[in-house]
């Protein structure tokens, strides 16, 4: 519920400026409509006093190959509430939706983050601002089930989810990167000086009050994912690495596991020989000596990936470089006042 500030004689209704971040790449087929009903959003949104006129969408332009680019332009010419970041080289999700995160926060109050692709529900951005309103901080959208998906990529992201939490990892199951956040959880975030992004491990680490909004994912509108399994798996290998050590925990009772195994082995040799045994043992030397060296280089490559990561995080090269961008005015924008959630009880 909104509540008036009082400012010399006149009251002010206090609502918060909302920006909408959406990291596109080769998003020219579905860009137009994602433009559309977003702005169709926001008007509604301001109809109905949940938010300031003020409110905005962030296009940003992830090093995109085809026109990209130039809608926005040509939507930022003609539609008041598109403004638009272009990325001088593809920089990969996170790191685009991180650049329109911190961009935005210098003037909005709240930053709602969705795909292009509109599969995630509109509808559920008004609930977004509600609990905005209510207090929250930060609003998780949360698929409510995934019987569109197929059998594989259910299996895979369901697994996935469980696997993270068995490693201690604090992750919402079925969350992707539709969410809310407060300009103070956007501020402590940018604390966060991690070259390998993983935002869906790193939001819930600033503790602020959060709840969910469950919703149904949609078909994507147009085009092709840009998501294939190579990347996915890419992905979810980067989330485990960035935020649990387990796997490298999990090498080292492995090698526990194998010593003692080879302890058994040599007194079993040792017995056999003393008794006058004769064991051939080509087979099972040779297997082995391969499987003690596919452990050997798989925990070696595990370490290499851990070490590749730090040796990202010491240079501390910067995780995206803005080549252009159109937002609005910042005149006008700070000629709005700022809101903060508030509610009553």
């Amino acid at each position: 519920m909104l509540l008036p500030i009082e400012d010399g004689d006149e009251a002010i209704v206090a609502t918060p400026v909302l920006t909408i971040v959406v990291p596109c790449y080769n998003e020219e087929e579905v860009l137009p409509e994602t433009v559309f009903q977003l702005s169709g959003v926001l008007d509604a949104f301001i109809q109905d006093n949940l938010i300031s006129s003020a409110s905005t969408m962030l296009l940003v332009d992830d090093g995109s190959k085809d026109a990209t680019w130039e809608l926005i332009e040509r939507f930022h010419a003609s539609n008041s509430y598109v403004t638009g970041l272009k990325l001088a080289k593809n920089a990969g999700h996170q790191s685009a939706l991180l650049a329109g995160l911190m961009r935005a926060k210098s003037y909005s109050d709240c930053v709602v983050s969705i795909d292009a692709d509109l599969q995630d529900d509109l509808a559920a951005i008004r609930e977004f601002i509600v609990k905005f309103h209510e207090g929250y901080d930060v609003v998780y959208g949360v698929r409510q089930d995934r019987t569109a998906d197929t059998f594989f990529k259910r299996a895979t992201a369901q697994g996935f989810y469980k696997l993270m939490t068995s490693m201690g990892v604090n992750i919402h199951y079925n969350h992707a990167d539709f969410r809310l956040m407060s300009r103070r959880t956007l501020d402590e975030l940018e604390k966060f000086q991690e070259v390998n992004l993983f935002l869906r491990g790193m939001v819930p680490l600033l503790g602020f009050p959060s709840t969910k909004v469950f919703y149904d994912r949609k078909e994507r509108f147009a085009g092709e994912s840009k998501y294939p399994l190579k990347k996915m798996l890419a992905f979810a290998f980067d989330g485990i690495t960035s935020f649990s050590v387990t796997p490298i925990r999990f090498v080292t009772s492995m090698g526990f596991v194998l010593f003692a195994l080879s302890v058994v082995a040599g007194l079993y040799a040792i017995i056999g020989k003393i008794m006058g045994a004769t064991v051939t043992g080509w087979t099972s030397l040779i297997l082995s000596v391969w499987f003690i060296g596919g452990v050997q280089l798989l925990a070696l490559g595990l370490i290499g990936e851990y070490i590749g990561k730090i040796y990202k995080e010491v240079k501390r090269r910067p995780l995206y470089v803005i080549e252009k961008e159109v937002i609005a005015d910042q005149r006008e924008l700070a000629s709005v006042p700022s809101a903060k959630p508030t509610w009553v009880n």
